[in-house]
């Protein structure tokens, strides 16, 4: 009777590398790549310690699908992050050549450490079924979104209601707002009001200097930038306007 050979040098290396590449579950993590961009999104029901070491051996898993740095949008959910959260994320996708650009939450907390951070952020609304009927105007005025901080050229802010900067908005960065948009500052970037064609939406703010100005579907742009002085202020309004052929806006100056 003979004796079983022994397995090979060259099996055993080969069984030994599908143990390492073998697929490990990872709960609820996406990650989807389309058009030069990543869309990763968080799972809602893992603490941040127990989803954190998840997340990096995903990563590792994944790297081999690019061979150049992407910009991510990482959707949260309902998911809280704090700004150390956020920056541990940040990190951790760099290191796998992909760079944090913008923050999706439904919780207004994140959405502020994002913001902080200099991160855009859309803040998505809540599902039908949660959401009390009510007119286009009644729902703008609810659940306003706070900014203390100045959005940086890249930045991009959006928000179902209305939106309150404490703060510049710098050339370059943009918020688009279903409500109001109040600068308590300059604004210099892009702001598009009533963006779900509320006509009564308005743009307010310290100094106006925008590069483009927009109610609903009405489109105005900024001639030339005021004098830096903070006694000027600035209104926008749609009001009068709703039959101009060039969809135009009334913008007027007014003392602070």
């Amino acid at each position: 009777m003979s004796e079983a050979e022994p397995p090979s040098l060259e099996e055993s290396v080969t069984e030994s590398n599908e143990v390492e590449s073998a697929e490990i579950p990872i709960n609820g993590l996406v990650l989807e790549h389309c058009e030069g961009r990543c869309r990763f999104t968080l799972p809602a029901d893992l603490d941040w310690i127990d989803l954190w070491p998840q997340l990096q051996v995903y990563l590792r898993g994944q790297e081999h699908l690019w061979s150049e740095t992407l910009p991510v949008d990482c959707v949260c959910g309902q998911r809280l992050l704090d700004q150390s959260q956020l920056q541990q994320l940040a990190e951790v996708l760099n290191e796998h050549q992909l760079r944090l650009d913008k923050i999706i939450t439904e919780r207004r907390q994140t959405a502020i450490a994002a913001a902080t951070l200099g991160y855009s952020v859309q803040q998505r609304e809540l599902p039908p079924l949660l959401v009390k009927e009510a007119d286009s105007e009644a729902n703008s005025a609810a659940n306003p979104l706070y900014l203390k901080t100045t959005l940086r050229s890249g930045m991009e802010i959006r928000h179902e209601a209305s939106v309150v900067i404490v703060g510049d908005v710098n050339a370059g960065a943009s918020i688009i707002a279903a409500g109001d948009i109040i600068v308590w500052g300059r604004l210099r970037g892009v702001a598009h009001a009533g963006a779900k064609g509320n006509l009564g939406a308005r743009i307010m703010t310290l100094e106006m200097a925008a590069t483009q100005l927009r109610i609903a579907d009405f489109v105005a742009r900024t001639p030339d930038p005021p004098q830096a002085s903070l006694s000027r202020g600035g209104l926008c309004h749609a009001a009068g306007h709703s039959d101009c052929s060039s969809r135009c806006l009334g913008t007027i100056s007014c003392r602070i």
